[in-house]
Parts: C-alpha cells; structure tokens; sequence
C-alpha cells in the first residue's frame, strides 16, 4: 500500500524502495516539470544544510515552489509558544507537503497525525532519518552493485545517531548482512536497534578495534560525535575515539568505501586531495545522490 507520510524507515518495503532508486535513475539523466504548481514547506526546527537545501533543490528542479524557514525555534510561531500541532495544521493549508526536521523524538508522528497534506521527516532529534537512510541505501547499491551480502561497519555516535537508526532498519530487509558496531561505551547502539537486527536474522557485532576490521568493510559508515545532545565532558572524552586518516584508509579495500552522512568533524582526516581522487571516499557522491532520491520520494508522494 502506498505511504502518505515517510515518518520512519520501517514504512519501506523493499518494493518500494526499489521503485524509488528506479525513479532516482530516471531523474539523474532527465529531469522533469512533474510538480510543477505544487508547493513544498520546509519547517526546520534544527539546524541543516544538506537536507533542507537538497529538499528545496529537488522541489525546484521538479518544477514546483518552496517556502519555509530554516530556524523555525526561533522565528516562526514557536517562539511564542504555538504547539507543534497548530504549526503543522497551519503550514499544511499553505503547501501541498511539508518536509520537517524538529529536536524532539517523535515530532514527526505527531506532525503527520495532523496534517492534511504529506508530511516527511527530515530528522526528529535521536529518532531517525528516513530519507538520510535511503539516500545511503542508494549509495551502497550504486557503489557497490547489491544490497545483499555486505559487510557494514558503522562507527561513532550508535546512540544518538538517527542515521544509524534509520539505516540499519533499512538493513534488516536485506539478506545475509553484517553489522560491525565500534564506538565509544557510553555511545553504544541500543538494545531496541539490536532486537530488531535480530528479528529480522542480521548478524551484528560489538567491536572496539576500528583498524582490527576495516579490512573485513564492504561499507564504512562514520558519523559525527553529536556534540549537542552530550555534556562537555562525554564529548571531549568521544570527539576522536575514532577516526579516518590517510594511513587507516589504506587498509580498506579497492572495492570499499567510505560513506558519511556529514558534516564530518574530527572523525575523518583526509585532505581534500584524497577527498576527490580516491575512489573509496564516496560521501561527496552521496551527497548528490541525496538530490535524486528526494526528487524521487517527492515524486512518488505527490503525483
């Protein structure tokens, strides 16, 4: 059945999935005017760079118009203490879908229990990150030709992380993956996260040598320690825990690569040069590829 809200990974099927990474093909070589009248809201809570430009962006190529705000904390009516609720309901008899990032778990169900129009989470604060999830899922396939039996070693912040969330429930529809979990104790993944890779039969494991098992990576997933969401005290003693250099990165394989969901801060340390000629590092490709698959999604929930 089609979805009218992406709120969480869980709502994708694998059908569906790859229906949208077929819609994201089709748009990467032409674009076209489909949404053309159509009006996206983007209402950001949080900050973002990435997401909310490459929503805007999307809407825009599509032939569609976007309105919204970006600090939506401190200049929309939330500042003056309007509820979620009635900020959605009012944005939605302006726009034909609403795309929301929000600093609370669980803003996005709430949001989407209201709407009269699509709403799709952008980030709802350590909750998860649909569409970051599928853009990575597209990366993988892109890159390394299947989503079936890879090895995926995810490292840093597994417990605030929603991109790590939001990826691994993603994960779990596939076969004969691998999970490989490094991080520092306190940032650990969580147990609901490992109950359900082991419902849906994924191997998983708990590591604490980073180098011991690059080798072993179809996929190396980094992630930024969240300084926002731990004290001062837990970050300096996590910020570079574990990171990327020029001297590790050798020890993945040619077929490897190394995925992020960026900005990335003290946990890569590579020069730009590395950056743009090696072939491994493929986060400024997953960038972009963020741009086609939200096409895709805005597409499919419009149309």
């Amino acid at each position: 059945m089609k979805i009218r809200h992406l709120v969480e990974s869980q709502q994708l099927d694998v059908e569906t999935i790859f229906a949208l990474f077929k819609k994201a093909d089709e748009l990467r070589v032409s674009t076209e005017k489909s949404l053309e009248g159509k009006i996206l809201a983007t209402l950001f809570y949080e900050p973002s760079t990435r997401t909310r430009l490459s929503f805007e962006s999307a809407m825009l190529k599509l032939g569609g118009n976007v309105i919204g705000t970006e600090n939506a904390k401190e200049f929309s009516s939330a500042a003056k203490g309007e509820s979620l609720q009635d900020s959605i309901r009012t944005v939605a008899s302006y726009a034909d879908i609403i795309v929301q990032r929000h600093f609370e778990k669980g803003s996005a169900q709430i949001a989407a229990s209201v709407s009269s129009v699509p709403v799709i989470n952008a980030g709802d604060g350590a909750g998860q990150h649909p569409t970051q999830a599928l853009l990575d899922l597209y990366t993988i396939w892109r890159e390394i030709g299947s989503l079936d039996n890879i090895t995926v070693v995810m490292v840093g912040d597994l417990k605030y992380g929603r991109t790590v969330r939001s990826l691994c429930y993603l994960l779990g529809k596939f076969q004969d993956i691998k999970i490989i979990f490094i991080a520092p104790e306190f940032l650990s993944v969580k147990n609901d996260l490992k109950d359900y890779l082991k419902k849906h039969s994924i191997l998983f494991e708990e590591q604490a040598d980073l180098n011991k098992y690059l080798p072993q990576a179809d996929i190396v997933y980094m992630t930024r320690i969240q300084k926002e969401r731990m004290s001062d005290t837990e970050y300096e003693n996590a910020k570079e825990a574990y990171t990327i250099t020029e001297d590790n990165l050798s020890l993945l394989k040619d077929k490897s690569r190394l995925l992020h969901p960026l900005p990335h801060v003290e946990e890569i340390k590579l020069s730009v040069k590395t950056e743009q000629t090696d072939n491994r590092v493929a986060y400024f490709r997953q960038v972009e590829n963020g741009l086609y698959v939200r096409m895709a999604l805005l597409s499919y929930l419009l149309e």
